[in-house]
């Protein structure tokens, strides 16, 4: 049995982190959810930079729409929307059967945005009406300023990856956040089944202290975040106030680990997937990871409900100099700003392929 399959059975969601056209056009996509058990999929501004910048696949559709007058961001939403949509129709059998727990996709407002409330909320209502799909999540950053948009959005019947956390505290925030939006479609008297997940960023943690922190610490510090927030979200679980909400017919906003690509060549590929396994979560990985598990990785004991060592391998780093509350806040506003650059480079080479197919044509 494959090892993508075991950790299906376990409990946890496997999502593919990566779109492209050609994952669409060869079939890969289906393979994977047929043979991989992936079950869902998520996008982001650095994806599809790299989708659109290495291939050839989307200048016939760059070149049909030119003959519009649109902008580059626009151009590019109508292309994600048509790979996003694809997916969610593969997608949507495992949706229906699941009764909207999995075959889920997502897509992202503008990361420019991540700063300004009332234009993401208006971007995520937009992107996600202009879909037409139920099982499409709209990504939202668990900023400051994101979480006001997250509860809005939720209240508006959005569906919502809050992404972009890097720690319990804000993955706390985001889960309060999501309830708020539950908890006044309640009072007001509308359904409050409205899916979303959490999404907690794992490898950049260690990324960040390479060679900052003894060798027996070495890619240790992602994992005891992760396990740290998974105990928040089974505490979150068992509390009485997301039990009332259960009661009413909402669903548990799923606690997703995001970044499970191990960036550290002396460390195992499949590092971060093995160590974080636990039922009712998702695990988004990148193709490579995902091939990886499936051909040798082994899923470990699902993650002790109490979070097993996480606080002394935390503290372990807080007597090494790290100062993990600083570190979450620095990552979350690095991961914005790559978000950012990422989108920037995007809109670069869009506007250079159409030109590019203007001159040619």
């Amino acid at each position: 049995m494959r090892g993508t399959q075991k950790l299906h059975d376990l409990g946890q969601s496997l999502w593919l982190d990566n779109i492209t056209r050609e994952l669409l056009d060869t079939g890969t996509l289906k393979r994977y959810i047929d043979e991989l058990s992936v079950t869902g999929l998520t996008s982001n501004p650095t994806i599809f930079d790299h989708a659109i910048k290495k291939s050839a696949a989307y200048d016939a559709a760059i070149r049909t729409k030119l003959k519009g007058s649109k902008t580059t961001e626009a151009l590019f939403f109508e292309l994600a929307l048509e790979d996003i949509t694809r997916a969610a129709d593969l997608f949507k059998p495992i949706w229906e059967r699941t009764n909207g727990v999995d075959g889920w996709v997502s897509l992202e407002v503008s990361p420019l945005l991540a700063h300004d409330t009332a234009s993401t909320l208006a971007a995520a209502r937009d992107l996600h009406a202009r879909a037409g799909r139920s099982n499409l999540f709209i990504k939202i950053p668990g900023t400051r300023e994101g979480l006001p948009a997250i509860e809005e959005a939720i209240f508006a019947g959005v569906p919502v990856n809050v992404t972009l956390l890097f720690s319990r505290e804000h993955y706390v925030a985001a889960a309060d956040a999501y309830m708020r939006g539950i908890e006044r479609r309640i009072a007001a008297g509308l359904n409050p089944h409205v899916g979303s997940v959490a999404s907690l960023f794992v490898s950049r943690w260690d990324v960040a202290v390479q060679g900052k922190v003894p060798d027996a610490l070495r890619d240790r510090l992602g994992i005891a975040v992760g396990r740290r927030t998974y105990k928040a979200y089974v505490d979150n679980l068992r509390a009485p106030r997301w039990q009332r909400a259960f009661n009413s017919g909402a669903r548990p906003q799923r606690l997703l680990m995001a970044s499970t690509g191990t960036k550290d060549p002396k460390a195992s590929d499949v590092l971060y997937v093995q160590a974080l396994a636990a039922p009712l979560t998702v695990n988004t990985m990148p193709e490579a990871t995902l091939n990886a598990f499936a051909d040798h990785g082994e899923p470990g004991a699902a993650i002790p409900l109490d979070g097993g060592d996480c606080e002394a391998v935390l503290a372990s780093f807080g007597t090494a100099g790290v100062d993990v509350d600083a570190l979450a806040a620095r990552l979350q506003d690095e991961g914005a700003a790559a978000f950012v650059k990422s989108w920037n480079e995007l809109m670069e080479v869009i506007a250079a392929k159409c030109s590019a197919l203007e001159t040619a044509s």
